[in-house]
This record gives C-alpha cells, sequence and structure tokens, in this order.
C-alpha cells in the first residue's frame, strides 16, 4: 500500500459489483486499468504521470493486492481466477468483455464529477482492450490500447481478435468517423499482443488508429528484451530519448489534446 500512499481511496458499485477505486489530482479524469497482476508500483506511477499533467488518475482495483510488486505468486494468484471469471472474455471471438460495463459506469460518474470535455482510458495487456469497449460511451474520447492481449492468442483467428463484438464495434467505427481516435501500443517480439492485432484495428479503424510499435526484435539498438511486453510500465525505461520514454510522452500528449489540457 505505501505505492498507494498519496492516492485516496474509495469504492464504486455499479452493476452489482462494489470495487477500490484510487484517485490522484484534479482535472478531467483517466481511468488507468491496470494489467495482471494488479495496481503493482509501476503502474501507480503511471497514473502520477497522468495527474501530473492536469488529469485526475482514476485506478480501479480489478484484481490483485493493490500495491504489491509483481511476482510470478502474484500473477498465479491474479490470472486464475481472472481466467474462469465470466466478467473477463479471454477465449472467445469476438466478445466484449462484460466488466467493460461497470468499467464504463465508472467512467460516467469521473466524468460528471471531474468535469472536462469526457475521460481518458488505458488499458494494458489483460485489460488492454478494454479502453476500446469503453468508447461505446461518448463520455470516453482518449482511449489506449497498450499491449492488449484478450482473447488469449491461441489461433490465428485470435491474434487478430480485438477482443468487442460486432455491435460494439460499429459504434467504435461511427464514433472514429465523428472524429474519435484511438491510440495503441506494443513491442513487436511482444508473445502476447500480435501484429495482426494492430492490423485489424488498421483496417477497421483507418486514420483514426494509432500505432506506436516499438522494435524489441534481437539485437535491436535500443536494448529492449527480445519478449518485452509492458510498454508503460514494467519494460519503461524512462530516459529521455529512450523509445519507451517517448512512447509514454505520446500518451501523455494524447490525453492533453483530447481532453483540451492547456
Amino acid at each position: 500500500m505505501d505505492a498507494l500512499a498519496d492516492f485516496t481511496k474509495e469504492q464504486f458499485s455499479a452493476q452489482g459489483k462494489t470495487r477500490d477505486v484510487y484517485r490522484l489530482g484534479s482535472g478531467p479524469a483517466v481511468v488507468v486499468i491496470a494489467e495482471i497482476p494488479g495496481i503493482t508500483p509501476k503502474v501507480a506511477e503511471f497514473g502520477r504521470r497522468v495527474a501530473a499533467i492536469g488529469c485526475t488518475a482514476v485506478l480501479p482495483r480489478l484484481f490483485g493486492e493493490a500495491g504489491a510488486e509483481p511476482s510470478a505468486t502474484a500473477v498465479f494468484r491474479s490470472l486464475g481466477p481472472a481466467c474462469v471469471s465470466r466478467e473477463f472474455a479471454v477465449l472467445a471471438l469476438k466478445k466484449t468483455s462484460p466488466v467493460t460495463v461497470w468499467l464504463r459506469a465508472l467512467a460516467a460518474r469521473e466524468h460528471e464529477r471531474c468535469e472536462g470535455p469526457g475521460v481518458g482510458a488505458v488499458g494494458m495487456c489483460f485489460t488492454g482492450g478494454f479502453a476500446l469497449a469503453m468508447m461505446v460511451d461518448d463520455s470516453v474520447v482518449a482511449p489506449v490500447l497498450s499491449q492488449p492481449s484478450l482473447p488469449f492468442p491461441f489461433s490465428k483467428k485470435h491474434k487478430a481478435d480485438i477482443g468487442i463484438s460486432d455491435a460494439d464495434l460499429a459504434r467504435v467505427k461511427a464514433r472514429v468517423d465523428e472524429g474519435a481516435c484511438v491510440m495503441g501500443l506494443r513491442f513487436t517480439g511482444d508473445p502476447y499482443c500480435f501484429p495482426e492485432r494492430f492490423e485489424t484495428l488498421r483496417r477497421e479503424l483507418g486514420d483514426g488508429f494509432i500505432a506506436v510499435e516499438l522494435d524489441s526484435s534481437e539485437g535491436n539498438p535500443y536494448g529492449h528484451p527480445k519478449k518485452a511486453h509492458s510498454v508503460l510500465t514494467e519494460h519503461l525505461d524512462d530516459r529521455d530519448g529512450t523509445p519507451t520514454r517517448a512512447a509514454l510522452d505520446q500518451v501523455l500528449d494524447f490525453f492533453k489534446e483530447r481532453l483540451h489540457l492547456s
């Protein structure tokens, strides 16, 4: 919990579910949806970066122990229950995870509370595609998909699937036609987020999809591990001039632009 000492802790209830929510900052809200195993210190640090640009960072706890360091044990304890939960569509094609309805309700509440032109959202790995599904709600104006990994890539079709239903995709495409944009991030050698998924996003959303792909091929000049995965957290090299720092800055600039921050 020390990693979240500067955040306030609240609870939010919707769809029959009550969850802890950690908040920091002021200004338009950005919902930060943690990856497995949960809200780690580096996820919290990303939340601080969001708050520093003039936003309210909103971190819901969907799984795991908030503030705990990542470990193999923590991943196992979070991943197992998440995989069998009906709230997460881990294998089904063209299906939106039901938990995104709860997240949309949270975003709507935060939009009303924080005001501004809308809400930003960023999902990571297991939750990466959730920010796309949240676009069904007009309040979500700045969605970021960081290494979206659902459905798990067990077949060619799964690798290309973007984790939302056809009906929700139609609504997302309509919003893109109206001027909305979606940002996606991945390492090129990511073992869980394959290029086929980004190709689907490019095909479906056209210029409305902003793809940020970082070279993690063997012998790459940046020192990214071949299996680098978490662009904004665990594999972030925060030094000026690094590709991951540039990607982080691009995400923050995306929030500034879409949320009309000075």
